[in-house]
């Protein structure tokens, strides 16, 4: 069989080390750009240069990585990606990996921490987890580590859902904004890819959704499964102070360990994911309590001169931008900008009008950011050109008075200044060191 990986980042890396064991295939790599000597196996065949993907006729198989467009590909053989691959091998049809339980969570914002939450109380559980996809662990590294009775949490971006041929028995959809039409060719593309989580879902398996989110709710709608809707006084839900299920009391929310009301919606999401494998209370505590968060986001880096620093590098929608303002009742310093993911920054232009709040600009997006910014009347921000960690943190600190919180939530993606939100956070926090020095 001649087989091509489109695309040699986490995700190909991962399909290379699956498919070669395959018996008699013959694997080609293929990538955009030059492929580093240090990553790229010996004696492999490539492909690369620009319109590499669009030369694959030949090929059985085309496994596409998840940062790959599907309409880049022209091949006479089959696509095929990481993500079908998994969802094949532990779905019923499958003879190697059956009887495995899939929790799959998407959205604009949350995937990471809702599906961390969803792990950490199935832990508490006693079950045995596997958390995978989007959140670093590629899935097809541990499959052949899997048993039956497991249960694997996916986090899945519209990429990887672009075009799955499975769903999994438990998907979650979170919180949806305008993202990512920087690759995707409009809205509609986008939310299509994300309902894909649901797509193939039969009436024995369950949706759990933002009811409050206009395309959480139409990918609802399409959808087959057993619906849950969140928050539902019916199911989770918060009541003075307290989680609860229905009228089961659960727990405080002092729990959970993270700031904002947005993480309490993804804790909702997430004890409504998995409320079929436990109902006891004390599990669900445990489970909240257990996880103090992942790096990048809404994370305490320090205080220095009576100023609170927090990193949330990750926050790269106007969404997360606005929760982070929304998580701190004290004046705040924002950095925004960076590369652009098509995103339209009015609501969060709005957002900072009513906070005690300045911002501090960088990155291609800062004039689209101003823009919106002189729209709607707050003129409380500096534009830093040629920005660097150490310069935008600086600058924040001389704008923040004692008492108050600088936040990196920049509401764009990191390309260009950085080389990815975790390289940008990183930088930030060195940054915020340096000024105790």
């Amino acid at each position: 069989m001649n087989i091509a990986i489109a695309g040699f980042g986490v995700e190909g890396q991962s399909s290379y080390k699956y498919w070669q064991c395959v018996p008699d295939s013959n694997i080609t790599i293929v990538n955009e750009t030059d492929i580093p000597a240090a990553v790229l196996p010996e004696g492999v065949a490539t492909i690369t240069g620009e319109g590499a993907f669009g030369r694959l006729n030949g090929f059985d198989l085309v496994i596409r990585s998840a940062g790959v467009a599907p309409h880049k590909i022209v091949t006479d053989g089959k696509v095929w990606s990481g993500t079908n691959e998994f969802f094949y091998q532990c779905s019923d049809q499958s003879t190697t990996t059956p009887n495995v339980d899939t929790i799959g969570v998407t959205g604009s914002k949350g995937k990471g921490t809702t599906s961390s939450l969803i792990a950490s109380i199935l832990e508490a559980a006693g079950r045995k987890v596997w958390l995978v996809g989007n959140i670093g662990v590629a899935a097809l590294d541990v499959i052949n580590q899997i048993q039956p009775g497991d249960v694997v949490v996916y986090e899945l971006s519209s990429f990887q859902l672009w075009d799955i041929e499975r769903s999994p028995q438990t998907s979650v959809v979170l919180f949806i904004e305008q993202e990512h039409l920087d690759v995707h060719k409009d809205m509609a593309e986008y939310v299509a890819a994300k309902g894909n989580i649901a797509r193939f879902q039969t009436p024995e398996d369950i949706l759990i959704y933002n009811a409050k989110n206009e395309y959480s709710r139409s990918i609802a709608e399409a959808s087959a499964a057993q619906k849950v809707g969140y928050p539902s006084t019916a199911t989770t839900h918060v009541r003075e102070g307290f989680f609860y299920n229905g009228e089961q009391k659960l727990c405080s929310v002092d729990a959970l360990q993270l700031p904002g009301e947005h993480n309490i919606s993804n804790a909702i999401a997430a004890i409504d994911a998995v409320w079929k494998y436990t109902q006891d209370a004390s599990v669900i505590y445990a489970g909240l309590s257990t996880f103090k968060g992942l790096p990048h986001r809404l994370s305490f880096v320090e205080t220095v001169k009576g100023v609170d620093y927090y990193d949330d590098s990750i926050a790269t929608t106007p969404a997360s931008a606005i929760a982070a303002l929304r998580a701190f009742d004290k004046p705040k310093v924002i950095i925004l900008g960076g590369s652009s993911k098509g995103s339209d920054f009015s609501e969060l232009a709005h957002e900072l009008t009513l906070h005690d709040a300045q911002a501090v600009l960088i990155g291609d997006e800062a004039v689209t950011i101003a823009k919106a910014l002189d729209a709607v009347g707050f003129t409380k921000y500096v534009v830093i050109e040629d920005a660097t960690a150490t310069s935008f943190t600086e600058t924040a600190a001389a704008l923040a008075a004692p008492g108050s919180v600088v936040l990196l939530s920049p509401a764009a993606a990191s390309f260009g200044l950085f080389k990815n939100y975790v390289d940008r956070g990183e930088q930030y926090i060195a940054a915020v060191h340096e000024l105790t020095y």
